[in-house]
């Protein structure tokens, strides 16, 4: 797809979002590590499915049917081609990379690890990539091993390496942490695991869309994504699997679509993707997904990136600057997420207080208690960019915080 030059102005039009206001001011929109904006094209993907193309798929011979179909392969098509996977029936579509990962645990973890086997995933993990795996050891009798990180954020590699042993069955590790921004060294990572036989699942929610993901090159088993964190639509998202893999495991759930044959005798399965696809999807989720592919794909993922460590760079220091404010999260390769905390102020307090300036912040646990717990903090006030954002909005963040400061001298 032809790449436009980067323009920060003519790409905020894109977004109607940015247009709204809040408490009569200008939105500023600095919590895209929780959900991203849509463009214009991904609303009208959506709409126009449901004004004139509403169907279901792969059931049905008449155009309507026909038509969506098409438009729901062809999205599986686009997503192949923006994580460089083989085949697109390495993709399946899910509600988002909550449900890839459980849908890995469910059906790999309980038809191929046995009592004893371990599991290693980080400190630094999404309550997503968590609980799950301790949902299977309470099932299976496995052990769930913890990689540590330092107090900048960043893993331990030489603590992480000390766990992988031959036991190490399965390893499910964060390419880019929510609450830290760290950007872990995801390749040698697997590397790393795949020597003592361990497959490996990513966690990919805060990675594509920000950064170019090539799963070919990486060599993950599995990756999980979700739509609306790559500026598409809420509940739906991909698992990427290698074929191998995806062949050997069992279906997640039942129902239709997902079956070859069905007596009360014996049913049979599909084939992938669909073994994995039960019941009627996600259509115009899936097709509104699509069109966020295309939309990153005119600007450019390299585009993004550069830009939005920019941001980083220009709100690191911004925020550096600001007598008593502590940022959390202080890795050497990160991304545009920072994560603070304010000296007797609790970050509750700073998000109302931003919010009434016109700023969109998230604080809370981000769904990371662990990571509140290595740092001895009940939450964090966190501010995530994307490339529609501008150093003119870390500035008016800047300049709120320290009115919040001022109400609590």
């Amino acid at each position: 797809m032809k790449q436009k030059p980067f323009n920060v102005e003519d790409i905020r039009k894109s977004f109607p979002n940015l247009k709204v206001g809040v408490h009569e001011k200008p939105l500023v929109y600095l919590d895209n590590a929780a959900t991203t904006f849509k463009p214009q094209s991904v609303i009208n993907a959506v709409a126009n499915h449901y004004k004139s193309g509403t169907s279901n798929v792969h059931r049905g011979v008449h155009t309507l049917s026909q038509q969506a179909t098409a438009a729901f392969e062809d999205a599986r098509n686009k997503v192949q081609g923006l994580l460089h996977a083989r085949k697109p029936c390495e993709i399946i579509f899910t509600k988002g990379t909550t449900e890839g990962i459980n849908l890995v645990a469910s059906s790999y973890g309980q038809a191929f690890l046995r009592k004893g086997d371990e599991i290693v995933i980080s400190e630094m993990e999404h309550h997503s990539n968590i609980v799950p795996w301790q949902m299977l050891c309470a099932a299976k009798g496995c052990i769930l091993k913890i990689a540590p990180f330092n107090d900048q954020g960043e893993l331990i590699r030489e603590e992480f390496q000390k766990l992988l042993t031959p036991k190490t069955k399965l390893v499910s590790i964060v390419y880019i942490s929510n609450s830290l921004g760290t950007i872990n060294p995801i390749k040698e990572i697997i590397a790393d695991a795949h020597k003592q036989g361990a497959i490996v699942l990513v966690d990919g929610a805060q990675t594509v869309g920000h950064l170019a993901v090539n799963v070919q090159d990486l060599d993950c088993d599995f990756l999980a994504f979700s739509g609306h964190k790559i500026f598409g639509p809420t509940g739906v998202g991909v698992l990427y699997g290698k074929e191998s893999l995806l062949d050997q495991m069992p279906p997640y759930q039942g129902g239709g679509d997902m079956i070859a044959s069905v007596t009360f005798e014996k049913t049979t399965y599909n084939v992938l993707p669909y073994k994995f696809e039960a019941g009627t999807p996600d259509v115009a989720g899936v097709i509104g997904m699509g069109a966020a592919v295309d939309y990153l794909q005119s600007i450019g993922l390299k585009n993004i990136e550069r830009y939005e460590q920019e941001l980083l760079n220009y709100g690191t220091k911004a925020l550096n600057a600001i007598s008593g404010l502590r940022l959390i999260g202080t890795a050497k390769n990160k991304t545009s997420i920072l994560s603070f905390v304010l000296p007797d102020i609790h970050p509750h307090d700073v998000g109302t207080l931003l919010d009434e300036e016109g700023i969109a912040i998230r604080t809370g646990h981000h769904c990371t208690q662990p990571v509140m717990k290595h740092f001895n903090i009940p939450a964090t006030s966190r501010a995530s960019f994307a490339f529609y954002n501008t150093s003119a909005e870390i500035d008016q963040l800047a300049q709120a915080i320290l009115k919040v400061k001022d109400v609590f001298r």
